[in-house]
């Protein structure tokens, strides 16, 4: 299983700038040969530093207007190293990776309400071992002054201030990191392990780790040389046979015998060697496969939401248009029925006032009846006064002309 990591260290005005070299690669031949500069151009920046360090921390002092009364010996940053073991990143992959750090960021901003403005660099190393972070920031607690006036003041001391403030610290950071989905353990209490926390220059110098680094490279395999037993003849100068039968001979047959099975051990131990070569080289590719599993499992479910989304505002939109379809039609079925009934309307006026002229022009003109004064107009016109008769007869006599 992997663990959470973050180490701090508190740091003066006299080795900030150290830090500067090493984190920002400034130096032309790295003391540290775990720096491979072929990969050095993969380094990221989460937050770059314009200037070295102590200039950046003057520049800090002066935009934000900060009064400090600090000695030579005062602790003015703390650089914090986040990471987990090559295994862990190689599972995730490069995407995961990233965010990772990115969540790493964040914790810090947050952290005792430190805030983004107090932090100096964020730079991330995958030139170097397993990949990490190094980010340095000012440790600013916000607090009152004497008259009760809230102030920002520049104390290392009160940052961490309590004998469990580290343990406090690897608490809240499994707990982020486990939150937003990273398989980790926290690690092991410093009171459970009793173990002191080293930089990585410490424990190289501790376990003189680069002189058995050389040592593990240069080792070799060899097989003892086995005594010819004519060479030993020659010192027993065959003054007693029973000894060179007895004693001499049989322990040669041994070491023979022995040779045999060291040569045997040998390749059987070059193959097993072999076959746990290819094992981790299995396992790194699946790792690898798993890991583009999980993005594409992600990008999957991103396009699922997507798709859904899509989908109701498709139905929305739907929606939107049908009720805008429906209520133009109703609004032109209406206009239409407004329409049809003013001229009904226009029609049964009309006919009330043609029979009233009928009517006036009998009485006007002394002209027989009504009905007779219609009958002969209608007789002779072939002219139907009745506008629905008249269209019915007309309908018919275009059919007819239709038939011929």
């Amino acid at each position: 299983m992997s663990y959470a990591i973050v180490r701090n260290e508190k740091l003066t005005r006299a080795e900030i700038n150290g830090k500067g070299t090493h984190n920002d690669r400034k130096a032309k031949n790295h003391s540290n040969k775990d720096i491979d500069p072929t990969r050095t151009h993969l380094n990221y920046y989460i937050k770059k530093n314009e200037f070295t360090y102590t200039k950046e921390f003057d520049k800090y002092i002066k935009e934000n207007n900060l009064k400090c009364h600090l000695r030579s010996n005062s602790i003015i940053m703390c650089q914090m190293i986040f990471t987990s073991d090559q295994a862990f990143f190689d599972k995730i992959g490069e995407k995961e990776t990233k965010r990772y750090f990115d969540e790493c960021y964040k914790f810090i901003c947050n952290y005792k309400n430190l805030g983004e403005k107090n932090i100096i660099s964020a730079v991330v190393h995958l030139d170097e071992g397993a990949p990490h972070l190094h980010l340095m920031f000012v440790p600013v607690v916000h607090t009152k002054d004497k008259e009760g006036n809230e102030i920002d003041k520049i104390c290392a001391r009160d940052f961490w201030k309590g004998r469990d403030s580290y343990r406090k610290l690897q608490d809240s950071y499994f707990n982020h990191v486990k939150s937003k989905g990273f398989d980790l353990e926290r690690g092991m209490f410093v009171e459970d392990t009793n173990r002191k926390h080293y930089t990585i220059e410490e424990y190289k110098k501790i376990t003189n780790y680069d002189n058995t680094k050389k040592l593990l490279n240069e080792m070799k395999f060899e097989l003892p040389e086995v005594p010819n037993i004519n060479d030993i003849s020659k010192f027993s100068i065959k003054r007693d046979e029973k000894i060179l039968e007895k004693i001499i001979k049989p322990k040669d047959d041994l070491i023979k015998e022995l040779y045999k099975e060291n040569l045997s051990l040998n390749k059987e131990l070059l193959k097993q060697s072999k076959i746990v070569d290819d094992a981790e080289k299995y396992q790194k590719e699946r790792d690898k496969i798993l890991a583009n599993n999980k993005e594409l499992h992600n990008t999957v479910k991103n396009l699922e939401y997507e798709y859904k989304e899509k989908k109701k505002t498709l139905e929305h939109e739907f929606e939107d248009k049908s009720f805008n379809l429906e209520w133009q039609y109703k609004n032109k079925i209406h206009k239409l029925e407004k329409e049809n009934n003013h001229l009904k309307n226009v029609i049964d006026k009309f006919k009330e006032t043609t029979k009233k002229f009928i009517k006036w022009i009998c009485k006007k003109f002394d002209l027989p009846s009504e009905d007779e004064v219609i009958r002969d107009f209608e007789k002779e016109t072939r002219t139907f006064l009745d506008a629905e008769k008249q269209m019915k007869r007309e309908d018919k006599e275009k059919d007819f002309e239709l038939e011929r």
